[in-house]
């Protein structure tokens, strides 16, 4: 989907996604985050794959979904080729909460496309209790092993 474009299969995915028993999991969510692409990312690609699947997910939902709130400051290279602990160091200081009212005492739902070694969920989920968030809780649609 991330890489060759093929948005397709996003309504089946955000399907299956969606009669998941992980999804009776999350509590009260006040706010859904997709994780940000920096803009010349978004640009290159055309989409945020995890925007698209938020709005997939979780569009039906009464839940507002905020692709303005969390920001990527800075480019970084494609984690996918990194160790854990480069991803770590790639994503060090790079996520930025742009309004920080909008996350002050929220339950937060971070959606991403893949976890791996979590560097993303954990960069992402920091800035987003720096700025006040109540809680975060990560829902991604693919575990990468």
């Amino acid at each position: 989907m991330k890489y060759s474009h093929r948005l397709t299969a996003l309504g089946t995915l955000s399907y299956l996604a969606l009669q998941s028993k992980a999804l009776a999991g999350p509590g009260r969510i006040d706010l859904v985050l997709p994780v940000p692409l920096h803009p010349d990312r978004l640009r290159e690609r055309g989409y945020n794959q995890a925007l698209l699947l938020a709005r997939e997910c979780f569009g039906d939902t009464r839940v507002p979904i905020a692709a303005n709130v969390l920001q990527k400051d800075r480019p970084t290279p494609p984690q996918m080729s990194l160790s854990a602990s480069a991803r770590r160091a790639n994503l060090r200081g790079v996520f930025s909460v742009v309004r920080p009212e909008s996350v002050r005492g929220r339950n937060i739902l971070l959606v991403d496309d893949v976890f791996t070694t979590g560097s993303t969920a954990a960069a992402c989920s920091q800035v987003l209790n720096q700025a006040g968030a109540a809680r975060v809780e990560v829902f991604t649609l693919a575990r990468a092993l």
